[in-house]
């Protein structure tokens, strides 16, 4: 049997921290399916191919009351994580090198169980212990988080894939490699001609590409193994050890097919009435290449109407910074990454306006009443309608828990200790709200450096002014208040 747990083991990069497998994340996805997941604020989380702890550190220490677990086969990640978590002094964190057909029942049982970058990428014998431990380890009302390769849209990587091993030398570090496979790319790309569905189709499949890390190219990409699988293949393979879907990590976007209700009635007719062969169908309507799924026990009763009574047991809040928008009586909200909205329907207007007052602090339904006054939320059926779209669309977030965020940003604003030990290492930190900030700007990230709590607005003024000595004060003045501003949006900023 193959010993070899991840594929990513040859090269050893920094793992970030992943919002959706966050086990607060993963309880609110559970709650909106009518489970009773155990709370975040006092769990037990293990995570499979944990690298050095991007991922599962930052948990950790946003959540002190709960048990972190992880393990990996790549020696060198392990000792830097266990570094930094002795650095940290954190004693609800333990992470070490294990290969997954070693582990097992003595790890004890597990609330949440992550297996994120891992399925696909792994021979069969190892992608069936990872299936058999979450049925050992999964507590009985646990989630498991899995990601993995999805057909049908796993052709068209595969193909690119394939592209990009042809002629590839063998060893050599992940940014040569990754260079030399975009040159093929690249040359496939010139050889057509301009408006050639085949050239569109790999232009559009690069573009994506250069958004993320040569690392994480080489591990999705250039490792030696690469299995997608059919999502009801999968399912089929979560059943035998006991595990049933849940639902995806997150709600589907708003132009997915499954809201289109014109589509309803040749999917029942298809699909026989099955929902797992329903997403079957949507998948290959999706042309899906992704998944992230959320696995259950089996025999829980599962709630795809996302009840109005569980919207009710939710947090509500919501990113976004709005201004005005183009037409009368509209306003427009910007979502983190520069998507924009326009509404103008009031009780939207009133209820965002209520939430991003609050952000990055999530609300109760009490709470957001209170300060929305008279014609305020109704969480009725037309209110909960509503709330699922404005959730579909971005707009809102549910949530279980309040993070460990600062109410306003104090005379000594501190950021958090994890943050700071990670920009130290590299050009971004995970915020206390489980994502992950770039800090490519030297200033910026002097800037969360400083951020110890000892220093006022003005000391933190004149130390930078002395590290930049070529910038003019009132820049690095106006610069430090800004930065401060978007510390305390992102999260980064403790109470």
């Amino acid at each position: 049997m193959p010993s070899k747990q991840t594929p990513h083991d040859a090269v050893a990069y920094p793992s970030f921290s992943h919002p959706d497998t966050h086990p607060e994340h993963l309880a609110a996805m559970a709650i909106l399916h009518g489970l009773s997941p155990v709370p975040a604020e006092r769990c037990r989380v293990l995570e499979i191919a944990c690298n050095e702890g991007g991922n599962l550190i930052p948990m950790a220490y946003g959540l002190p009351l709960s048990e972190f677990v992880g393990f990996d086969l790549a020696r060198l990640p392990i000792e830097r994580g266990q570094a930094r978590i002795a650095a940290l002094g954190l004693a609800n964190v333990r992470i070490f090198e294990g290969n997954i057909l070693d582990v097992g029942t003595e790890l004890g049982q597990f609330d949440y169980i992550v297996a994120h970058g891992f399925y696909a990428w792994v021979p069969e014998p190892v992608r069936d212990r990872m299936m058999e431990l979450l049925g050992e380890l999964l507590t009985p009302d646990g989630l498991a988080f899995v990601s993995y390769n999805a057909m049908p849209g796993g052709h068209i990587r595969a193909m690119m894939r394939e592209i990009m091993l042809f002629g590839s030398a063998e060893g050599g570090d992940a940014e040569d490699r990754v260079a030399g496979a975009r040159e093929r790319l690249d040359l496939v790309i010139q050889a057509r001609p301009e408006g050639d569905p085949f050239r569109a189709l790999i232009e559009k499949q690069l573009a994506r590409m250069e958004k993320r890390s040569a690392q994480s190219i080489y591990h999705d990409e250039l490792t030696e193994a690469y299995h997608p699988t059919y999502f009801t293949d999968f399912a089929a393979h979560a059943e035998r050890h006991g595990l049933q879907f849940l639902c995806e990590a997150v709600l589907p976007p708003p132009n997915d097919p499954c809201y289109r209700s014109e589509l309803w009635p040749a999917l029942e007719k298809a699909s026989g009435g099955e929902f797992l062969k329903q997403e079957q169908l949507l998948d290959f309507a999706r042309v899906r290449m992704y998944r992230e799924t959320v696995l259950c026990r089996a025999g829980r009763a599962v709630r795809r109407d996302l009840p109005v009574e569980q919207l009710g047991k939710l947090l509500l809040a919501s990113p976004v910074i709005s201004g005005p928008g183009e037409t009368a009586g509209a306003r427009e909200f910007t979502l983190p990454g520069g998507l924009k909205t326009e509404t103008n329907h009031p009780v939207v207007l009133s209820l965002l306006d209520v939430l991003e007052a609050a952000w990055p602090m999530p609300l109760s339904f009490e709470e957001i009443a209170a300060r929305m006054g008279s014609g305020g939320f109704a969480l009725d059926g037309q209110g909960a309608t509503l709330l699922v779209r404005l959730a579909v669309s971005k707009l809102v977030e549910f949530h279980t828990a309040r993070p460990r965020v600062a109410p306003e940003i104090s005379a000594r604003p501190r950021a958090s200790a994890c943050s700071r030990q990670e920009a130290r290492m590299r050009p971004w930190a995970a915020t206390l709200l489980h994502t992950t900030m770039g800090l490519h700007d030297p200033p910026v990230r002097s800037l969360l450096l400083l951020l110890d709590g000892t220093r006022t607005h003005r000391e933190l003024v004149e130390a930078l002014i002395a590290e930049f000595p070529g910038t003019a004060a009132g820049e690095i003045e106006a610069g430090v208040k800004a930065g401060l501003g978007i510390f305390y949006r992102a999260g980064l900023l403790e109470a």
